[in-house]
């Protein structure tokens, strides 16, 4: 019976993760790259060489926010585009 419940279990686990690596897209190297330093130019540190002391400009929540829109892009940002959306 504990056996039968293991075995089940893994099934279940597996196509679990199935599921979840089925909706997701590969991004590749190149535009997450691309994206990085978009996102940096973007969002400077506020003290160079120090990635922890944060961002000059925005909060970390929008750094993710345009990094994922960069992802979603292809690894092109219009800014000006996206600076007149935001108003």
């Amino acid at each position: 019976m504990l056996a039968s419940l293991k075995s089940g279990g893994a099934a279940l686990l597996w196509i679990g993760v199935g599921v979840m690596t089925g909706s997701a897209s590969a991004v590749s190297v190149d535009v997450a790259k691309k994206c990085e330093v978009l996102t940096f130019k973007a969002f400077p540190p506020r003290e160079p060489g120090n990635p922890a002391a944060g961002s000059a400009k925005g909060t970390a929540a929008a750094v993710r926010r345009y990094f994922n829109e960069c992802i979603a892009n292809g690894g092109t940002m219009d800014d000006d585009a996206r600076a007149n959306r935001s108003k």
